[in-house]
């Protein structure tokens, strides 16, 4: 008697009756860390010292609720860094997406005040190594200190340059 062939696309647990055994079951399984790096739209300071804590505190909720491990979340009044690992069910552009809308439309909703805020369209992920997690961390935990010196736009241009993105100073900035 020889191996019986799945015809399609069966759940696993019709795989595992269908296979008339106990034996494990495949998995999916994915740990891959991304440092996202977003702006208002236009750079304005829309994140006070009032709002920033929880501004973060909720885009780490959405990052857990979408089945990601929010590491951190940090920045200052005129953008924001995520450190978290990418859902396994999510292309990165659905889970910045989700990010961004959901918090777009909390912070509109928090206090008159905010209606105008606005995240840029655009964004930047780049790639975590798990032995570089701890210096990622550390990076934006600075980043008050960070940006007494240096300018979103500076940083930004930095990761781009670092990872070896190309990019067209036209189309970056909104």
């Amino acid at each position: 008697m020889g191996a019986k062939k799945i015809k399609s696309a069966e759940s696993a647990i019709h795989v595992r009756q269908f296979l008339g055994d106990d034996s494990a079951v495949p998995q999916s399984l994915s740990k891959v860390i991304i440092h996202i790096i977003f702006s208002t739209k236009d750079r304005e300071p829309w994140l006070d010292r009032e709002v920033r804590p929880r501004m973060h505190a909720y885009v780490a909720t959405i990052c857990r609720d979408l089945n990601g491990e929010a590491f951190l979340v940090g920045g200052v009044a005129d953008h924001l860094h995520v450190v978290t690992t990418l859902p396994r069910t999510l292309s990165q552009a659905e889970f910045v997406e989700a990010m961004k809308k959901t918090s777009s439309k909390w912070i509109k909703a928090l206090d008159p005040k905010y209606r105008g805020c606005y995240w840029q369209r655009g964004y930047g992920a780049f790639s975590v190594s798990p032995s570089q997690l701890d210096a990622v961390l550390k990076y934006v935990e600075s980043q008050e200190e960070h940006h007494r010196t240096r300018s979103f736009q500076e940083e930004y241009r930095d990761f781009l340059c670092k990872y070896g993105v190309e990019f067209d100073e036209r189309y970056v900035w909104d």
